[in-house]
Parts: C-alpha cells; sequence; structure tokens
C-alpha cells in the first residue's frame, strides 16, 4: 500500500481581518445616491406625481429612525436608508400597468442603476421581510419597511390607519386579508422592537415635527 500523505488545509488559518478604521465605520463600501439623483431616477422610470409624494413621507420616517440609531451607536449610513426609501416604489407604477412585484423588479432596477445591494435589499423587502429580524445586520430593510408602514398615500399615520386603508383598498378575498393581517403583525413587531432600542415610543410621533433625534 502506498502511504497516506497528509494534505495541507485547503482553507488556511488566518487572521481576522482588522476593524474598519473609524472614519469609514459607519460608511458601507457602497455609495449612496444623492436626493438629486433618486428624483432623477424618478424621471427616469416615469413615477407618478402621488407616488413621489409617498416615497418622499417615507424617506422622511425612515432616515429620522436611522438618524436616531446612529446616535445609538448603530452603525447605520442614513444617507443608503434616505436612498432607499425613496426608491422603494421606483417600479410600482410599472406593475401596475404590466404586473409583476414590485418591489423584486424595483429592486433589480435599482441595484442596476446604483451597484448597492444595501439600497436594493431595502426595496425588494419593504413589504414583509422573511428573515430574523437583526437590526444590527439589516438596519435599512427593515426601517425602509417600517417607513413604508407609517405613510398612507403622502400622510404619516399609525400603524393601524395605514393598515385599515389597506384593507378598505385591497382586502377583496380572505387570503388577502389575512396576508394584510400578517403584515400589520411584523409591522407593530418592528416599531416595538426599534421604540426599545432607540428608547423613543414610535407610535407617538408624527415624523413631521423632526424632533425624533434629541
Amino acid at each position: 500500500m502506498r502511504p497516506v500523505i497528509p494534505m495541507a488545509p485547503m482553507w488556511p488559518d488566518l487572521p481576522p481581518p482588522p476593524p474598519p478604521a473609524p472614519e469609514t465605520a459607519r460608511r458601507p463600501p457602497w455609495r449612496a445616491p444623492s436626493e438629486a439623483r433618486c428624483v432623477a431616477l424618478w424621471d427616469r422610470f416615469k413615477m407618478p406625481a402621488h407616488i413621489r409624494a409617498h416615497s418622499a413621507k417615507v424617506a422622511l420616517v425612515a432616515s429620522q429612525v436611522a438618524e436616531a440609531a446612529r446616535a445609538k451607536g448603530f452603525e447605520v449610513c442614513v444617507d443608503t436608508v434616505r436612498a432607499s426609501a425613496l426608491l422603494h416604489d421606483i417600479a410600482k407604477a410599472y406593475c401596475i400597468k404590466h404586473g409583476g412585484h414590485h418591489g423584486q423588479l424595483g429592486g433589480a432596477w435599482v441595484m442596476a442603476v446604483t451597484g448597492n445591494p444595501v439600497l436594493a435589499q431595502g426595496v425588494i423587502h419593504h413589504m414583509y421581510w422573511p428573515f430574523e429580524m437583526d437590526f444590527r445586520r439589516f438596519f435599512t430593510p427593515l426601517a425602509v419597511l417600517y417607513g413604508d408602514k407609517r405613510v398612507a398615500h403622502d400622510t404619516i399615520v399609525p400603524i393601524e390607519s395605514r393598515f385599515g386603508d389597506l384593507l378598505d383598498r385591497y382586502g377583496k378575498t380572505q387570503e388577502i386579508r389575512d396576508r394584510i393581517a400578517e403584515t400589520n403583525r411584523q409591522a407593530k413587531q418592528i416599531e416595538s422592537v426599534l421604540s426599545q432600542l432607540l428608547e423613543k415610543d414610535l407610535n407617538a410621533h408624527d415624523f413631521d415635527s423632526r424632533r425624533l433625534v434629541d
């Protein structure tokens, strides 16, 4: 028999990477588009005025939540959260006309034009979050989802009001009503966890006052 020659490990035991420098610790490696660039993308993808108004209010809520989280020490890029919220409904008008999932299509469009997967993740999952609710790993999509659930049309409202409007407009079958109820439950859970993390009663904030960060 030939002697068995031990093989070197496929992956060497490397030391962990160094921590990021302080000035870059809160910046992702992908740039977020400015608000002006987001508006240019609204124009490019022919977003109607009422969806623009809705998106602007969602960005107002999500970015204030992000600012409060950063003040608490979370590694949050507020610009990424704001841009993701501004672009979360970029494909909605197209999908209303032609069909399809506006979160998935919008995420693909946003990834193609920005190259920012964190931003695109917020667009894809702004209706429902299917993974663990880890705010330190997934702050952007959870903040965008929460912002969307606080805005009915172009008005910031409590979660219950938002879902009452959804039931009135879309609750045609029991399956749809059950799905709306599940997203309502998740939105309340997100609000509860965020309120604990930020030590603020988010349900009591109208966000138009811009006083979420003390």
